[in-house]
């Protein structure tokens, strides 16, 4: 493998086509495509600030570097990504990839992140400001993520998260096959339209949760006190720890909680209306 140690490039495409390549040191400066069409490609502490530096590579490793406002839209159409310990401040970063790892990286402007991903495993990650990252992405493992980006987890399929800490709106719309261990969400209108969402031994924040959902299953979870209107038109099993302020005509299934503030069902409940609502005996 060929090493560029302690260089700058600028301008439009200076290493395109590059193959079996070790960047030590290297900074790409304003321009484009810095690092397209490549293959097997090394960085380790690297400074990126020029536009889409890796499209269409396959195969590349990203340790210890930092991607500035201007490297923004970074990483699109490419496979086989490991990148650990590495802070972003560009957004739009990930987009049409597979297979990626990620371990120990902070992404400061977490817009459209993520976007038409899948296979992606990631091991304390980031997400500050910005919105919709992970949007239409599929086969998702996360252990540790602190997020406070919006609109997280949408239209995605087939994820499972632990040890999270998600402060957002609108998450996790429109998903499907979605299972949450051990983890905090905060925010308004969690979960709706959701299908085959799981949540164990997690703390749900935020008005009008979990509502239009299909196949909900709620384990050993909790509910901040503001938590209200909570499972309208949704059919679900859930088994709540401690007590629930309010729950809204729920479509169907079982609901146990050791205390209930108070429940609606009226005129709008939608057939089959045969939810059983219970305290904890």
């Amino acid at each position: 493998m060929e090493e560029i140690k302690n260089k700058e490039f600028g301008g439009e495409r200076p290493l395109f086509a590059s193959h079996d390549l070790h960047l030590d040191h290297v900074t790409i400066l304003a321009g484009e495509s810095a690092i397209k069409e490549c293959s097997n490609i090394v960085a380790t502490h690297c400074r990126f600030e020029g536009n889409y530096p890796f499209w269409h590579v396959h195969g590349f490793t990203i340790q210890d570097c930092y991607f500035a406002v201007g490297g923004r839209s970074a990483l699109w159409y490419s496979d086989h990504l490991k990148m650990t310990d590495t802070v972003i401040d560009a957004p739009k970063m990930f987009r049409e990839m597979n297979d990626i790892y990620l371990e120990n990286v902070t992404m400061n402007d977490a817009d459209e992140v993520f976007w038409r991903c899948h296979d992606i495993r990631i091991k304390n990650l980031k997400l500050h400001e910005g919105t919709y990252p992970f949007m239409f992405s599929h086969d998702i493992y996360v252990d540790g993520l602190e997020s406070d980006s919006k609109y997280v987890f949408q239209y995605v399929k087939n994820v499972e998260i632990h040890h999270a800490r998600i402060t957002t709106k609108d998450a996790f719309w429109e998903v499907e096959n979605v299972t949450i261990y051990d983890s905090e969400l905060n925010g308004e209108y969690l979960g709706w339209h959701s299908k085959n969402l799981r949540l164990v031994n997690c703390h749900i924040s935020g008005e009008q949760p979990l509502c239009y959902a299909h196949g909900l299953i709620l384990e050993n979870c909790t509910f901040d006190a503001a938590c209200d209107r909570a499972f309208e038109y949704s059919t679900l099993e859930a088994d709540i720890r401690g007590s629930i302020t309010h729950i809204k005509n729920p479509t169907s299934g079982h609901i146990v909680a050791d205390a209930i503030g108070s429940v609606t069902l009226d005129e709008n409940i939608k057939a089959p209306a045969d939810c059983i609502i219970e305290t904890r005996k």
